[in-house]
Order: C-alpha cells, then structure tokens, then sequence
C-alpha cells in the first residue's frame, strides 16, 4: 500500500517571495507537491510561477510541452528548452475573492541519478469570470537533464506568493 510522509508544509502568513525545501531525503520513491497559490499582483491573473529543481536556472535543463485552455481555443505548445519550469496562471489581487490556483506537480523517480527526471505539472485557475484569460486549466509535461532531486524551489517573477497560499511536499513510497 502507498504511504504518503509529509517532507514540507508551508501556508505563508503574508507576501511570500519563494518556497524552498532543500536536503530532500532519497528514501521516497516519488515527489508530490500540493499547492494552493494566488498572487499579490494588481490585476486578474498572474502569469503563473516558476520552479527550479536543485536550483538549476542553466539554459537548456528544462524541455517543456504545455496544454492551455484558458479561451474557447486548447493551444498546445512545445517553446525552446528553458533554464526553469513554468507553471499556469494563478489568481491575482482583482481575481474573485477567495480564490487560489490549484496546483499538482508529480516528480517520479526522483532519486535516480543516471536519467533525466519527469515532471507533471497539472494546474487549475479557477474564476467565476466567462471572459478569455481570466481562468485557465494546464498541464505541462517535463523533461529535466538532473541528476536525484535534492532541492524543489517555487518562486514568482515580479511580484509575490499572496497571504494563505500553501505549499505541501510529500514523499510517497510502496507505489
């Protein structure tokens, strides 16, 4: 039977600049992080996040395919190989009140040393609003050249993490 262990757990109290968990045990045999997200930024949307695994920011460490539908219209997108891993919009300070991206990132097989790791990134931006781009659903698949995780870091661009977003890191072994 699978066991999940909690390795981290974060609610920010204010504006939360970045989530770091460093020293990542290798005793687990995959990663999961649950986050609850919204920015602080002034307007609907923010333009999502971004992460970093054993905090490479190397261009070329990251090969990205996403699925977007946040108007009437899926795109599907595959950019040049990035120096960090994006994720979808989150609610910003004029999204409706109370409302946080629901965000799921899988890291299988992240102890392994000798291959490149897999990352699932499924993220839910929900708005009562039916106007394009003021909600979105994604998922983006991942290609990372890393050796075993050890660090996972979740960080903003230009503004911050708002008040009562939560981050959660488990270990899950058995499965």
């Amino acid at each position: 039977m699978a066991a999940f262990t909690v390795i981290d757990h974060e609610e920010a109290t204010g504006a939360l600049t970045e989530w770091d968990v460093t020293g990542i045990s290798q005793s687990y045999n995959h990663l999961l992080i649950k986050a609850s997200l919204r920015s602080t930024k002034v307007a609907v949307y923010d333009t999502g996040f971004t992460m970093h695994l054993n905090g490479s920011t190397t261009t070329g460490d990251y090969s990205v395919t996403t699925l977007d539908a946040s108007t009437a219209t899926v795109v599907s997108t595959r950019p040049a190989l990035t120096s960090e891993l994006e994720g979808g919009r989150i609610p910003a300070a004029s999204a409706e009140a109370g409302t946080f991206a629901a965000v799921t990132v899988w890291i299988p097989n992240y102890s392994n040393a000798d291959n490149f790791k897999q990352v699932l990134i499924t993220q839910v931006f929900p708005n009562s609003s039916t106007t394009d781009n003021e909600w979105q659903v994604s998922t983006r698949a991942v290609l990372v050249e890393q050796n075993a995780v050890t660090e996972v870091t979740m960080r903003r661009y230009d503004s911050d993490f708002a008040q009562y977003s939560t981050f959660t890191l488990y270990g899950l072994t058995g499965a």
